[in-house]
Order: structure tokens, then C-alpha cells, then sequence
């Protein structure tokens, strides 16, 4: 069950966070909020009378906005097509694009986001893409903005301006819900939080009376029952008992406290790349001049300010993107001419930035989506044919191994929560034993415990001899895991740092180009 006697007061002019661990129902939830689900039980009340929404835009005539984790943009429309999406102003009978662009060029500038409104989508960072997401539900009026972990994928320093927003909106009197994992910026930013654990709501707290660790613990089911808030002003919306089917997902316990990495390795060298430059979707310079090395038995970060050169640097290194210049070789190969398929065959593993565009088949099952590049291979085959019980047996053990709920490999892959799609992205490359990694955000969208398990495997590949190539714009999951770093700005490296010289504040610096490369 995805929900199951689950109830949520929705308080005008507050900020109101859900928490929980993967599955847990916080995204169905507010799926049935928005009218993209309908509960099979239950109430749902809008100031105080009972509506039903058929589809979302009953919701959004009623004032309710949502930014889904996943985003639901046309790639190849521009930012200002897709924010009046459905709503367009017209000339003639025809789009005025003009006036388009202008009424969504005040919006973001309304709400402190610098967007231009003639780019295609296509050509922005995931970041970017975010925000023309929660630009697209302010435009069309939102009075109740719920948001599904938006800084996933932000930088902190985007985060940070995100946040500014959202009070804002809430000084405005308006409504915002705020689903994230990310507890320390939960607190930070919360009225009040709602925790929730396999389909129901376990806990209701003021951010102002509990704890990072306190919350953890309610997640998991190791803190006692929140009281009830009392006081709390006439809600907006009310969500009483709803129940209805889906999945669940949890993690098994809070996170191990982080491991010190070991010393720097030295091992061979399984990437060397000498001045690497790459074009980027838009048209301009991703890479210019980026050299680095990976030993096997590292951990390699990259840290920079999203969009500066870390997604194209990934690409080229799984043959998703050709170079303009530069040399290097990966695992005895040259690094020109590379493809995905070579990539694969020398042994690389690949945790894309976007999974869904990159990494799986929504629509196939698990099973299915588990064999992806290995399926001519045993245990996914046998010969020419499919190998249905090795392909079911293996799938069966990674599930259980990663904790992916369901654990079944039967179901489709788009009927898991995010982060169990993620967890079964990682469990696949992994399962692959590649001799380079590389991973790009790992752990976007997963709760602390999941973290944690994604972060020990990252550990373990690194300890059987793999070398990992990390990609994160979470500076704390940088300083966490990485053997050396190297700091990316405007598409070159402004710094390089081994583990004993890792610090934050250096880091940031260099992150905003204001040091030059050294290292």
C-alpha cells in the first residue's frame, strides 16, 4: 500500500515539511493532492468542504501547484512555452511568443530566478530545469505549492536563494509544502514537519522543538508517536485517513556514522585525460582544458557549482559525448573515439545525473531494466536465449541485497518510488564489477539511511579496486567519501586537493573560480 489511514493538516501561510524514508507515501500523498492520484478511502477537505479532484487541473483551478522530483517539461519547447503550457497568450489565434516571454520573464524575476525565457529546455542543467519547474507552478497562481525534494539537485548556494523563496511565499501568505530528505535543511527552513512511515502519518512536530537525530529516529520507527499540534489555525487542506494502492519502500536503519577513506591509493592508473574540451548542448565550451588521473582503489570527487562542466566531463567519459580536443586513455584505451558500448566493454559502470533519461526503461520491469547491457551475458542469458530463472534469481538477490521496495522483479520499474529506481540503478553497475565508476549525484532523492548503503557499496568497489569518479553537487557527501578532488569552474579545474588538504570553505572558493588552479 502506498497510503493507508495517512492524514495531513495543511496550515495557510506556513512552510510544512514531509518527511520519510523511501516510500513511505510522501510523494503519493501529494500525488493525491494534486488529483494525479485518487485515494480508494478516506477524506479530503478545502477550507472546510470536501472536494475531489479528477486530475490536476481541478487541483491547480483551486489554487494547488506542484514540482514533481521527476520533471514534466517538453525538452524541446523553450522555457517560456513550457511555464504558459496550456494557459498561452495569443495573437491572432496564434502563441504570442513575445508576450510570453515577458510575462514569464516577470515571474522569475518576481520570484529571484534567472531564467532566459527564449532557451530551449534541452540546453539547461538539471538545476535550471528545476527552476523553470517551480517558476511554471508560481505563474499559473499556486496559493499551495508543494514540492518534491527541489534541492536534490541544486547547489547550496541555489538552496539557499530556494529557500529564501519559500519564506517569502510564506510571508505572502501563501502555502508551501516541502518534501525532502535532507533533515538539517528541513529544520532550517520548517514550520512545522510531518513525518511519514509505509503509508502513514506517524508524527507531527514544530522544526522548532526537535531534531535531525529525533526525526531520523521517527522515520525508521525508533522515536514514539508525535502528539497531535494543538492551536494550529483553520487549515487550508485536510487530508483525513486516505488510503490507496502502491508501494512502499524503507530503509532498514539510521546511517552508520562516515568512514575516514584511506590513503591515497597506489594502485594503477585507470584514467588519464590530459586537456580535455568538450562542447556543451547549448552550443558553447563545457570543457576547456580539464586534466585529471584516477588510480583504481580511489575515490576521485569532482565539486563545482552545477552546470559548470561536471555532467559533459562525465559524458565524455562514458562515451556519451565526443571531444573536441585533449587525449587520455581509460583502462588501456584511448579516450578520442570513445563510445558507450566501448566504454562498457573496457569496463566501465555509469550512475547517470538523470536516470530516467539515462540509466533504465520506465516502462520495462525490474528484471528487465537489472539486464540492461549484461543481457547477452550469463546470468541474464544462456547462449542466444533469455535466461528467465538466472535473470529472476540474480534480480531477486539485488533487491534484497540494495533493501528495493517492493522486492519484486516482476513489477515495472516505473511503479517504484525514485529513490528505489535509483537504488536499483546503482545495485545494477555495481553488480557489474567495473573497474571504473562513474557516478554522477548517487544518492539524489534517497532518504539518510538509503544514503548511507549507497555510500558503503561506493566503498566497497573502491576496496575491491575499482576507481570511482564522483560527481556531487552535496559538498558534505564530497568531503565524505572523496580520496582527492577536483574543483570544476566554467569548465575548467581551478583546483586539486588531496584528502589531507580538503577543506570546505577552500573548496567553495574555488568552486565560484576565485582562486586559480594549483595542485
Amino acid at each position: 500500500m502506498s497510503l493507508e489511514d495517512a492524514s495531513l493538516d495543511i496550515v495557510p501561510g506556513e512552510l510544512l515539511a514531509v518527511v520519510g524514508e523511501n516510500g513511505a507515501g510522501k510523494s503519493s500523498l501529494m500525488n493525491v493532492l494534486y488529483g494525479l492520484y485518487h485515494p480508494d478511502a478516506g477524506t479530503f477537505l478545502m477550507d472546510g468542504k470536501p472536494v475531489r479532484f479528477k486530475s490536476p487541473r481541478d487541483a491547480i483551478a483551486k489554487g494547488i501547484g506542484m514540482v514533481h522530483q521527476h520533471f514534466m517539461l517538453v525538452p524541446t519547447l523553450t522555457v517560456a512555452e513550457n511555464v504558459v503550457l496550456g494557459r498561452e497568450p495569443t495573437k491572432r489565434g496564434l502563441l504570442d511568443l513575445d508576450r510570453a516571454c515577458d510575462e514569464v520573464a516577470a515571474t522569475a524575476k518576481r520570484f529571484g530566478f534567472q531564467l532566459d525565457p527564449r532557451a530551449r529546455v534541452d540546453t539547461l542543467t538539471v538545476g535550471s530545469q528545476q527552476k523553470v519547474e517551480i517558476v511554471k507552478a508560481l505563474h499559473r497562481g499556486a496559493q499551495v505549492l508543494i514540492l518534491d525534494e527541489p534541492t536534490a539537485v541544486l547547489t547550496p548556494q541555489e538552496s539557499d536563494e530556494l529557500s529564501q523563496v519559500m519564506r517569502g511565499l510564506v510571508a505572502q501568505g501563501r502555502t508551501v509544502v516541502l518534501i525532502s530528505h535532507k533533515l538539517k535543511e528541513v529544520l532550517g527552513v520548517a514550520d512545522r514537519v510531518a513525518v511519514m512511515r509505509r503509508g502513514r502519518t506517524v508524527a507531527e512536530v514544530r522544526a522548532s522543538e526537535t531534531t535531525v537525530s529525533a526525526l531520523a529516529a521517527l522515520m525508521v520507527g525508533e522515536g514514539s508517536r508525535g502528539a497531535a499540534m494543538t492551536g494550529v489555525p483553520a487549515t487550508a487542506v485536510t487530508a483525513t485517513h486516505l488510503t490507496g494502492t502502491g508501494t512502499t519502500g524503507a530503509a532498514a536503519a539510521l546511517p552508520p556514522a562516515p568512514v575516514e577513506p584511506a590513503a591515497a591509493s597506489t594502485g594503477p592508473v585507470v584514467l588519464e585525460a590530459k586537456d580535455l574540451r568538450a562542447t556543451g548542448d547549448n552550443g558553447r565550451p563545457a570543457l576547456q582544458g580539464v586534466s585529471l588521473t584516477v588510480r583504481a582503489g580511489e575515490i576521485v570527487g569532482i565539486a563545482g557549482v552545477d552546470g559548470n562542466g561536471q555532467r559533459e566531463l562525465a559524458e565524455v567519459l562514458t562515451g556519451l559525448r565526443k571531444l573536441d580536443g585533449g587525449e587520455g586513455t581509460l583502462l588501456g584505451g584511448p579516450l578520442v573515439g570513445l563510445t558507450p558500448a566501448l566504454a562498457k566493454a573496457r569496463g566501465v559502470g555509469h550512475v547517470p545525473e538523470d536516470r530516467l533519461a539515462r540509466a533504465v526503461v520506465k516502462a520495462m520491469t525490474v528484471e528487465e531494466n537489472v539486464a540492461l547491457g549484461r543481457h547477452r551475458q550469463p546470468p541474464f542469458a544462456r547462449g542466444p536465449w533469455v535466461d528467465f530463472k538466472g535473470r529472476r534469481e540474480r534480480t531477486e538477490q539485488l533487491l534484497t541485497g540494495y533493501d528495493v521496495r517492493p522486492n519484486d522483479p516482476t513489477v515495472a520499474l516505473q511503479a517504484l518510488s525514485g529513490g528505489n529506481q535509483q537504488k536499483v540503478v546503482v545495485a545494477r553497475e555495481l553488480d557489474a564489477r567495473p573497474e571504473l565508476l562513474v557516478v554522477v549525484q548517487p544518492t539524489r532523492g534517497l532518504d539518510i539511511g538509503a544514503v548511507a548503503q549507497v555510500h558503503e557499496r561506493l566503498r566497497d568497489a573502491k576496496a575491491r579496486g575499482a576507481g570511482v569518479v564522483m560527481v556531487s553537487l552535496d559538498l558534505e557527501e564530497v568531503l565524505a567519501l572523496s580520496d582527492r578532488v577536483y574543483v570544476l569552474y566554467e569548465g575548467r579545474v581551478t583546483g586539486h586537493f588531496p584528502r589531507k588538504d580538503l577543506d570546505e570553505r577552500e573548496l567553495g572558493r574555488r568552486m565560484l573560480g576565485a582562486e586559480a588552479s594549483h595542485g
